[in-house]
């Protein structure tokens, strides 16, 4: 079974999401950010006509989102079949947070790696469309 198959995001915390947006975009040319923050669209390398997404986005800096971690960030991981990975790693003794929480941009599950990382694991949609940005709590 596949596991990790791309990064899906990359979630930070920021005391002013407006002003760590406007740097990023000035320094660094990431813009396009709306209140969530940047969607960058790709193509699969093996199926150009497959569409995929990386999201960048600053969460304000008293989020719970990311709990239990107390760390300043959080990585979202691509996953293949989110609900049989889960299962695998539950078997290995890997802590799950929460339960699988499905939308119409993918579905989501939760664990902690052993430094108390929150790690989010996102299945895209199985058309690998999205609708828009996907929106972030």
């Amino acid at each position: 079974m596949k596991r990790v198959i791309g990064i899906g995001g990359i979630f930070f915390k920021s005391k002013d999401t407006k002003k760590i947006k406007e740097w990023y975009a000035k320094h660094l040319g990431i813009t396009g950010s709306d209140e969530t923050g940047t969607v960058f669209e790709w193509r699969s390398a093996e199926d150009s006509d497959r569409k995929g997404q990386t999201v960048w986005s600053p969460f304000k800096d008293d989020t719970k989102y990311f709990e239990p971690s107390t760390k300043e960030f959080m990585f979202n991981y691509r996953v293949e079949n989110l609900v049989a990975l889960l299962d695998e790693l539950r078997k290995e003794g890997v802590t799950i947070v929460g339960k699988v929480e499905e939308y119409d941009y993918g579905k989501f599950g939760w664990i902690m790696d052993p430094d108390g990382n929150k790690i989010e694991l996102w299945e895209p949609p199985a058309q690998n469309e999205f609708p828009g940005a996907i929106p972030m709590k």
